[in-house]
């Protein structure tokens, strides 16, 4: 009896084992962390501990977190489909590494493959996608070691294609940064600094030394430079005698670049040139203020700015600075909401619809319609810029497996 139960249980199993089989073949495998497909349009920033990275679905004001290990990590973009993000991630204050990864936090390449020097004397910052995807712009810093047995620090302006490999340079002075594609990708505004002896006021720096005569302190002071996305051409956009320019920002319509002059220290202007070899900026503001940071409207017509210390406004608000005029007497606040004050890193959406900014170091949005907003995470700070995805975000079931 029980040696007639055992044959037929023995059997009944290797009929079912084919069975068994094919059913795992054909049946897809549930995923071991489930997720809702992100419809967008999506906002990246990253956290004030570094930890994570947090995406922001607007579509119906979810979030996703990424994480990479015990790591610094640090967003800069989007591909030009939406569907990886750029980051970098560092071991505390190690400098960091280039990396992509797809939205749902799979599939992480790191991007800059370097063996000129060893791997801890090298890393990636202010990284770029180009707006048709092809290639990545960033600032590489180098630790070279000199004649002398010190280490000097460098910083080349460089890029890679898309999918990774070894740099190539823009720039081989060795102190540039602060790499900006224009929206049509063509061409590339960076800084580039250079030493310059101090004149006899701060309008004006000295003649150039007789060789032979006695060392000089030298100040290091930054203009700002174009060069085209082949890096066939490259030309100097301005030539102040004094003082240093930062954040260029390009208008929508590619036409004209925004920066920060500072002639001396804490005494921050708006300027702006048009990208052409030879043109002459323009300077919109005089009176000393803190530009923290700015962007343009999206048609265009005028800047707007998170300043300090602005026609009488002690906080840091969002103001609109135009084009004709100076901005010290014709600017104007962009948005009075005391709820939404401190105001820094004011980004738009690509459809011009939303703006995101950073309040009081929370991650705030506001209807360009209406002007009406709330801060979308009272919990997380942070003090880094949102960053949208663009354009062509078709939503996440678009990606590509």
């Amino acid at each position: 009896m029980n040696c007639r139960t055992h044959t037929h249980t023995r059997g009944t199993m290797q009929r079912l084992i084919p069975i068994l089989l094919l059913l795992l073949i054909i049946w897809p495998a549930a995923p071991t962390d489930a997720q809702d497909a992100l419809v967008g349009p999506l906002i990246a920033v990253d956290t004030a501990e570094q930890d994570r990275i947090l995406l922001y679905d607007l579509s119906n004001m979810s979030s996703r977190e990424l994480r990479f290990g015990p790591r610094w990590h640090r967003v800069w973009g989007f591909s030009a489909d939406g569907c990886r993000v750029l980051l970098t991630l560092s071991d505390g204050r190690a400098l960091g590494r280039l990396y992509s990864a797809r939205i749902d936090g799979t599939d992480l390449r790191e991007l800059v493959q370097f063996y000129e020097l060893p791997a801890n004397r090298w890393g990636i910052w202010d990284a770029h996608w180009s707006p048709d995807g092809s290639r990545i712009a960033f600032t590489m810093i180098r630790d070279e070691p000199q004649p002398t047995g010190q280490i000097e620090r460098e910083y080349h302006v460089g890029w890679v294609e898309a999918g990774g490999g070894a740099p190539q340079f823009y720039s081989v002075s060795g102190d540039e940064h602060e790499p900006a594609w224009s929206p049509d990708g063509q061409w590339l505004a960076y800084i580039a600094y250079e030493e310059r002896v101090a004149g006899a006021d701060m309008q004006s720096t000295a003649v150039p030394t007789p060789e032979g005569g006695p060392e000089l302190p030298l100040l290091r002071e930054a203009d700002l430079w174009v060069t085209s996305a082949d890096g066939s051409i490259k030309y100097r956009l301005t030539n102040f005698p004094v003082g240093s320019v930062r954040a260029p920002r390009w208008s929508p319509d590619g036409f004209l670049i925004g920066f920060t002059y500072s002639p001396s220290p804490s005494n921050d202007q708006f300027w702006m040139i048009a990208n052409q070899e030879g043109s002459i900026p323009t300077q919109l503001s005089g009176q000393w203020s803190l530009i923290l940071d700015t962007t343009w409207l999206p048609d265009s017509s005028a800047m707007i700015s998170a300043v300090r210390d602005f026609q009488g406004t002690r906080e840091n608000r969002l103001w609109r600075i135009p084009l004709v005029g100076l901005a010290d007497t014709d600017a104007v606040p962009f948005l009075v909401n005391d709820a939404l004050n401190f105001t820094d890193y004011p980004r738009f959406s690509p459809d011009g619809r939303w703006l995101a900014f950073r309040s009081a170091y929370r991650l705030a949005l506001v209807s360009t319609a209406d002007l009406t907003g709330q801060v979308l995470d009272a919990g997380t700070y942070g003090n880094t810029p949102p960053v949208w995805s663009p354009p062509g975000f078709a939503g996440e079931a678009a990606c590509a497996g």
